[in-house]
């Protein structure tokens, strides 16, 4: 009979859930299970497959500290490249084996008796001692509920849900939404498509990306030689947080704006045009992007840019709030995904029965971003306030886990323990973080940006260094947590 009760149970294989499951596993915590819910692992990196999907971080800071990868072919990876690295680094560290795909969970409740997770999913009940989220922020897509979107007669998908059985060859395209997707394949899809129409709510800043092939001669010298990736990485790091400590004291980052406008006006020369591409916040209020085909995909003949968000769709047209409108055959949204109102927390409730969103209203908050009062033995990977508006979501995600092992085999040691965190440190840490938050661009950038949630509380970014978070984040202290007792089930 499959084994359905376990010590610890990863939700998700991408690439938090596969690095939770591997450093357990290098912690002894062998009674362990990653469950699914797609046939492949991979997450944000298996269901982004749209044209020009690539990561914004360099390639040797985005990826694990402890399988670091010398063979990337281009200094910032593309998807296909990051997939290949998470299928091989989860079977090199045996994680593959832990996988059950198809395994979709849709509650996940605490047992205060028993001391136990019960989760229900698609493919019947579990159990676990542990449960660690690894369902990330950038999972879910979010398309907005535009009056007449159902009406319309032609095609229509997020960018994370690409259809690539759709030909886009002559066709009239609206684009809605510029953000980090957006950058990355409309240049890719503008000389296939009959007509582009861009709907960009919001102009965004847009520096210069410094990619390029890495040569074989390369990937060979650090293949033989793991300090030189050791220092790669090391220098990059730097050249990130040098960045970084620009996003701490805004003034510095209006400097760089400097970089951003030259290059617009070097491939943008309409000047109206150009108008409608210019920012007017500062730099790193919302997501950096970097493009260096971007500015000039949109000034070809057949795009237009509409600097408006969009009102409504009549039939096969688009309706922007300023009164321009394009008909078009297909709709693609670039809008990204549901941040800080993630799935996870309408699924996961605490002994009484109350969701991490009822707990929440809104405002999601969490210890060091990781674990949450009234929830024990949960621990979310990505969780709240720990983004970063430069540095590798592998970096943070380390530090979580350097925090969640610690605590795991703390538990797990003794049969019938669970840790839940203190409420006065919770409130305590995210009342830092807050305080924290107004000097930075995050705050003071003058943009309205998906750090701010529904309650106009930034429950996303982390207002110190990347430094910091990794000594705050991935320290584990027992006296954080109340430690209960349960009867030991055999």
């Amino acid at each position: 009979m499959e084994q359905r009760d376990f010590a610890v149970l990863v939700v998700g294989a991408g690439a938090s859930g596969l690095g939770a499951a591997i450093r357990l596993g290098q912690a002894g915590v062998g009674d362990l299970v990653v469950l699914e819910k797609a046939d492949t692992l991979g997450g944000t990196w298996r269901d982004n497959t749209y044209p020009g999907c690539a990561c914004d971080v360099p390639s040797a800071l985005y990826s694990y500290s402890f399988a670091p990868n010398p063979e990337w072919t281009r200094a910032f990876a593309g998807q296909a490249e990051i997939r290949t690295y998470l299928r091989d680094t989860a079977a090199r560290f045996g994680v593959t084996e832990k996988i059950r795909y198809g395994v979709e969970v849709t509650r996940a409740q605490w047992n205060e008796r028993d001391a136990r997770w019960d989760l229900e999913t698609s493919q019947g009940p579990y159990r676990a001692r542990v449960l660690v989220a690894g369902t990330g922020p950038w999972h879910e897509p979010l398309v907005p509920d535009l009056p007449g979107l159902g009406g319309f007669p032609g095609e229509v998908f997020h960018s994370a849900r690409w259809n690539d059985g759709y030909d886009l060859a002559g066709k009239r395209v609206a684009v809605i939404g510029s953000g980090a997707s957006a950058v990355q394949f409309v240049p890719e899809i503008v000389p296939r498509v009959g007509r582009l129409h861009l709907f960009q709510r919001t102009a965004q800043w847009v520096l210069p990306k410094p990619d390029h092939h890495v040569p074989g001669v390369e990937r060979l010298l650090l293949r033989r030689f793991p300090a030189l990736q050791r220092a790669l990485r090391s220098a990059e790091y730097g050249a990130m947080e040098t960045l970084g400590f620009g996003f701490r004291h805004p003034w510095l980052l209006r400097q760089v704006q400097k970089i951003g406008l030259a290059h617009l006006r070097l491939a943008v020369r309409d000047p109206a045009l150009r108008r409608a591409l210019t920012p007017d916040y500062t730099l790193g209020c919302k997501r950096l992007l970097m493009s260096n085909t971007y500015y000039r995909s949109l000034t070809r003949s057949h795009v237009d840019v509409h600097p408006t968000a969009v009102r409504s769709v009549q039939g096969s047209r688009v309706l922007g709030a300023d009164g321009s409108s394009a008909e078009v055959d297909a709709i693609i949204f670039g809008t990204g995904f549901h941040i800080l109102d993630m799935p996870v927390s309408s699924r996961v409730f605490d002994g009484d029965g109350r969701s991490l969103d009822d707990h929440w209203k809104g405002s999601p908050q969490a210890y060091a971003g990781t674990t949450v009062a009234g929830f024990p033995n949960l621990y979310l990977l990505l969780g709240p306030s720990l983004g970063t508006g430069h540095s590798s979501a592998f970096m943070i995600l380390e530090a979580q886990l350097r925090h969640t092992v610690a605590a795991v085999t703390r538990t797990l040691r003794s049969a019938g323990t669970s840790l839940s965190v203190r409420p006065s440190v919770q409130e305590a840490f995210n009342a830092e973080v807050q305080a924290a938050l107004p000097g930075t661009v995050y705050e003071s950038g003058g943009c309205s940006s998906y750090y701010t949630d529904v309650n106009g509380r930034n429950s996303f970014s982390w207002p110190f260094s990347t430094g910091r978070l990794r000594s705050r984040v991935g320290a584990f202290d027992e006296t954080d947590y109340e430690i209960g007792r349960a009867p030991v089930v055999r």
